[in-house]
């Protein structure tokens, strides 16, 4: 078990920010495996032709995506903790990237490989100006699958951080934390879970520790440049299409996702049985149930080791009164 441990100074100073970086490389990752997450089937399939081209033109860009795709430890040049807050800029985050030395990649590649789960072969670092390099593919993966798509995403990620932000208004930062990833929790009064795998713990300095959503894949990562770290993890349903919700009054009040939960329950499921019947993440649709049942727009009930979850009397007449339905 991995461990961040926080002192109150650092504790008091914990902050969200949006990364850029950290939606790029997570959407490369996406990009480079054959079985992206049930609702990302769509946009993967409709990339990965484009992606698979640019591989095959560049082999440095291939090695590198072949390491970070298929590693429990990041290099850290393609994970630098996000320094402006909900106003990183990618040019900001490239520049640090670009800063390390060949020497310093190359020891944070070998670490990255030997903690690899397939073969890798090294040889795309022959070359030099290596922290450039892989600056300048971060920034053309950017470019072709990111910026694209970047409002909507960036709408995700803000719908997160304000969701989570209310959350630590109310109940502070164990609550704030708690459904970050499947596995972080709060350990004790200093410390998260981070992982499973056993790596030393990380000491969080006084700068605080910075939380960065993205939309891309379930996968968590920390992203250490001592003394600032930063815990990436995935958005708050990002499963949800945002669309224009005009023609859709129970959307425009609930969002998408949770608007096609509550509709789904006009017949009693588990979370489980949603997730199979709306094609996406069990995470996601135990996010929206949460949410409803808060509201008291649906009930659950437990049946042997099961959760049912049902409609009540509020949810039904809010699909009548909203949908006529």
């Amino acid at each position: 078990m991995t461990l961040l441990r926080l002192s109150p100074t650092a504790l008091s100073r914990c902050r969200f920010a949006v990364s850029p970086l950290a939606e790029t490389l997570g959407s490369l990752i996406t990009l480079h495996r054959p079985d992206p997450e049930p609702w990302l089937r769509d946009w993967h399939a409709r990339h990965r032709p484009s992606y698979q081209a640019w591989l095959a033109g560049d082999p440095f860009a291939a090695g590198l995506m072949a390491l970070v795709s298929a590693t429990k430890w990041l290099p850290d040049l393609v994970a630098v903790p996000p320094t402006g807050g909900t106003g990183t800029r990618l040019r900001d985050e490239l520049a640090e990237t670009a800063r390390f030395t060949d020497a310093e990649v190359r020891a944070t590649v070998a670490d990255a490989v030997g903690a690899s789960w397939q073969p890798q072969d090294t040889g795309w670092l022959d070359a030099g100006a290596l922290g450039p390099r892989t600056a300048a593919v971060l920034r053309a993966g950017w470019r072709r699958f990111v910026a694209p798509d970047w409002p909507r995403r960036r709408a995700l990620l803000e719908r997160d951080i304000m969701h989570r932000a209310g959350l630590l208004a109310a109940y502070g930062w164990k609550e704030a934390v708690r459904t970050m990833t499947r596995r972080t929790e709060w350990v004790g009064d200093d410390a998260i879970r981070f992982s499973d795998q056993d790596y030393p713990d990380r000491w969080i300095s006084d700068e605080g520790l910075v939380f960065v959503p993205k939309t891309a894949g379930d996968g968590s990562w920390t992203c250490e440049r001592p003394p600032r770290y930063a815990l990436v993890y995935p958005a708050r349903g990002p499963a949800a299409e945002v669309t224009d919700p005009a023609a859709d009054p129970l959307a425009t009040l609930l969002g998408p996702g949770r608007a096609r939960v509550l509709r789904e329950l006009r017949r009693a499921a588990t979370s489980t049985q949603l997730a199979y019947a709306l094609d996406i993440s069990l995470g996601t649709v135990s996010t929206h149930l949460a949410v409803l049942r808060d509201a008291g727009a649906i009930t659950g009930a437990r049946a042997g080791r099961a959760v049912v979850y049902r409609l009540t009397d509020r949810g039904t007449d809010l699909l009548a009164t909203l949908t006529g339905e």
